[in-house]
């Protein structure tokens, strides 16, 4: 196979390894989580409510809870898998068991508040409106999820990661002038302590309105050069510039409504009775929570993938137009595959199943030819 130079062969040989252990301990973990949610629906859930209490609210949230707390110890198994011994096996984690738990045990008490809350909103569309219900559900899902966006930095990061502004002013400096460039406006740039937790790197502009910021990990501000750096955030500005996010909410409500409607469909023939007692909205949710995971993994996600990698490459051609420097952003791009053992080159199924971000090779080509074309 023939891969760009500044790729490390060997490491791609590695990172062909690891890509397939994630993706099979992924595919695992989700083949049990249906299991797990249809034996939930055929042998727990209505025995469940025969010993729940009376009152809707604690029915309503003891229902839930036990749903969660059901494939909580298969989620766990499949988490320290992935997450713990494999990123251990190539030598990214820089956690303890202790930490690993700890992060794993946050996110769960997290969701033990966020899942009711999203649950009690697709049940009072049942309620108030069953014929439409999952029109009105979507689109409620779509307005939880801009809140969810703008509130995130600043709620929910902080219980993972430490986030301290970065005092670097030639690095804030000129990483200023490419937001200013793309006429962008942001809180701060932050620091994230990623290192506490693994060796890889990241960085993103977070938030929206007054909780947009640019976020670094310590990682890369350790490992790519302010060149690269530039590279990176143009390419998030490209984001800002083409109104991706904007883009991506309106294709979501779309996802949502076509998932909600199919899944309203395929409930109606095993329940047709489940709009009609609170308790059968109770036992129709696992049901819903089925369906939309198959039909996203199979339908929705290849097709939402497929747009984000047309997104992906915009923003790309953006960077490489704004700041003129294909050289750093080339060498961004492979010193990520060498270092966080990114598969340059995945099969195509691979690619179409997984991949939300153009493969590091295509990205390498792409500025190969915009270097060609802008030869002088």
């Amino acid at each position: 196979m023939n891969i760009h130079p500044l790729l490390d062969r060997k490491k791609q040989i590695v990172a062909l390894k690891y890509e397939t252990k994630k993706r099979r301990a992924s595919f695992a973990g989700t083949v049990v989580g249906f299991i797990l949610t249809l034996c939930f629906i055929l042998f727990i859930s209505r025995p469940l409510l025969d010993i729940l209490p009376k009152f809707a609210f604690f029915r309503f949230l003891f229902f839930f809870w036990a749903l969660a707390l059901f494939s909580l110890p298969f989620d766990l198994f499949f988490s320290y898998r992935s997450g713990y011994k494999i990123e251990h096996e190539f030598g990214f984690s820089n956690q303890n068991k202790r930490a690993f738990f700890t992060d794993e045990v946050k996110g769960f008490l997290i969701n033990l508040v966020i899942n009711p809350l999203l649950a009690l909103i697709l049940l009072l569309a049942f309620r108030l409106s069953p014929d439409l219900w999952w029109l009105w559900a979507a689109c409620a899902m779509i307005l939880v999820s801009v809140i969810f966006a703008t509130l995130y930095p600043v709620l929910i990061m902080p219980l993972f990661n430490k986030y301290t502004p970065i005092e670097d002013e030639d690095l804030t400096s000129r990483l200023g002038l490419i937001l200013k460039k793309g006429g962008l406006k942001i809180k701060g740039f932050f620091i994230q302590d990623m290192s506490r937790q693994t060796k890889k790197e990241n960085a993103f502009l977070g938030g929206l309105g007054k909780t947009r910021r640019v976020v670094l990990s310590d990682n890369i501000i350790d490992n790519m050069s302010v060149s690269e750096l530039e590279n990176v955030l143009a390419h998030e500005v490209g984001h800002y510039r083409y109104k991706h996010i904007w883009k991506n909410i309106f294709l979501g409500a779309l996802y949502q409504v076509l998932i909600f409607f199919i899944s309203h469909q395929v409930m109606m023939l095993i329940n047709p009775d489940f709009l009609k007692s609170f308790d059968n909205m109770l036992l129709a949710y696992p049901i819903f929570l089925l369906c939309f995971g198959v039909l996203h993994m199979l339908f929705i996600g290849p097709i939402s993938k497929a747009v984000s990698r047309y997104f992906e490459r915009q923003a790309d051609r953006y960077a490489l137009d704004m700041t003129q420097d294909p050289d750093a952003f080339k060498s961004a791009m492979a010193g990520l595959a060498n270092r966080n053992l990114s598969n340059a080159y995945p099969t195509p199924f691979i690619k179409i199943m997984y991949y939300s971000h153009p493969p590091i090779g295509e990205r390498l080509d792409l500025a190969e030819t915009w270097s060609c074309e802008h030869e002088h």
